[in-house]
């Protein structure tokens, strides 16, 4: 096995396991969470749900973050050879892997933990028409979107990757 098929190898299991854990997160583990502990019609049911799906996330952000810089600098190297529009369209999904989960966690994660800090109540008790419940609410979707976006990069990323010949072997 030479370097350049581990490195690919190694590669295409590090974006599959993260593609794999964010899929399953976002699809089951976050609406169940939810549905569970509102089901047991607790008053803080969505503040004890988010508590966990936001510790949750901030795993996927990170792994996604780490895993997605590391790729594109194996990426860099790899590619070497390629189309340059494949090669430009690999990195530059790899980059926006890495982009929208650093942001989702460093900022709109920090954001959404300082402004629950801030609230006096659970997020449940705030009314829907209260401007700090609107803005909890508008973080939630962008950090939902960037999650979104980062999914989908990583899925162009790994079909690309998947796809990739290997211009380094000659016919024999």
């Amino acid at each position: 096995m030479t370097v350049r098929t581990l490195l690919r190898t190694v590669s295409l299991l590090l974006l599959g396991l993260w593609l794999g854990a964010a899929i399953f997160f976002s699809a089951a583990v976050a609406p169940n969470v939810f549905a569970l502990l509102r089901g047991a019609e607790l008053p803080n049911a969505a503040t004890l749900a988010g508590s966990v799906v936001n510790r949750l996330l901030a795993i996927i952000n990170k792994g996604g973050f780490e895993i997605g810089l590391f790729l594109l600098v194996v990426s860099f190297f790899m590619t070497r050879g390629q189309k340059p529009i494949r090669r430009i369209a690999e990195m530059l999904s790899l980059a926006i892997m890495a982009i929208m989960t650093a942001i989702g966690h460093w900022v709109v994660a920090a954001r959404l933990a300082t402004l629950r800090a801030a609230l006096q109540l659970p997020i449940d008790q705030i009314a829907p028409t209260d401007p700090r419940r609107i803005e909890f609410d508008n973080l939630h979707r962008y950090s939902v979107a960037m999650l979104g976006v980062a999914i989908v990069a990583a899925l162009v990323a790994f079909v690309l990757m998947a796809s990739r010949k290997d211009t380094s072997q000659r016919a024999v």
